[in-house]
């Protein structure tokens, strides 16, 4: 008990401020890394490590040399496998800054309304058409990069303008359209495609609405040209397949409003087939 006391008496301030803050930097690891490809790597090292613990105590010498030249190697191999974990970390550290872009969360609630509706009757009818469509929305991470790859419009957002614009026979219709608030800010956009494995039925607008989501906080909407279903990628997974006006609204209302971080959960969903 005396033993207690003394080390009781003995943490001051900043020990106990020291101890927060290591506490607070573990728990925005383990929000970062959930559900991610990371946990099973984890895991795995914590095998491996839990492997070399018991040839150290029975004294197995050729078995803990290669779990020691193992490990050595995994710290080279660690930071390309955690590429994308690792810029997802940042990028949100850098959201909490004070150079974020102006997205759609800097609309007011009739001008967000308005652009809710264009996108979802515009989806709807691309859905109906066939005609396969790439909506990327920018949020506070900037995409200006993405942007300089495409051409510059500049124009007011409107379902008409995204309906023509995605028509086969126009010459930009294969590339993405960057939105930023209520701005139509370029057209025929290339998007990074992501590394994840999909399913071969997925097509190549599926892998950067995804490749887009994981660099970046943004929200994109895309139509798949084989089956007219429309998802909602953000933060590296898919929503739900959508095939309604009523859906797509819905679903755009609760991505749009609210902040990125919110959307995680929400869309934590299989990826079932579909071409893109």
């Amino acid at each position: 008990m005396d033993a207690v006391i003394k080390f009781l008496t003995s943490v001051g301030v900043n020990d106990l401020f020291d101890i927060i803050l290591v506490a607070l930097c573990i728990y925005s690891v383990l929000l970062t890394i959930q559900k991610t490809r990371a946990v099973q790597i984890i895991q795995g090292v914590g095998v491996i490590l839990l492997l070399l613990l018991i040839a150290h105590a029975g004294r197995l010498q050729t078995l803990a040399y290669i779990l020691n030249w193992f490990l050595v190697s995994l710290a080279v191999v660690l930071p390309i496998i955690f590429q994308p974990e690792l810029r997802r970390a940042l990028m949100r550290l850098g959201q909490q800054g004070v150079l974020s872009s102006t997205g759609s969360n800097r609309m007011d609630k009739m001008e967000l309304a308005k652009v809710i509706d264009d996108v979802a009757y515009a989806a709807y009818n691309l859905s109906t058409l066939r005609h396969g469509a790439l909506i990327v929305f920018e949020q506070d991470t900037g995409i200006e990069d993405m942007i300089e790859t495409g051409h510059r419009i500049e124009g007011i957002l409107s379902g008409k303008l995204l309906i023509s614009l995605f028509h086969p026979k126009t010459p930009l219709h294969d590339g993405a359209i960057i939105c930023r608030g209520n701005t139509l800010v370029a057209a025929g956009c290339h998007l990074p495609p992501t590394n994840q494995s999909l399913d071969s039925k997925f097509g190549t607008r599926h892998r950067a609405a995804l490749g887009t989501s994981e660099q970046s906080d943004a929200v994109v909407v895309v139509v798949s040209e084989e089956t007219g279903e429309i998802r909602i990628a953000n933060d590296g997974n898919f929503s739900r397949p959508m095939t309604e006006e009523g859906e797509v609204k819905a679903q755009l209302s609760r991505f749009l409003s609210s902040p990125p971080k919110d959307a995680k959960s929400k869309l934590r969903l299989p990826l079932p087939g579909g071409k893109g």
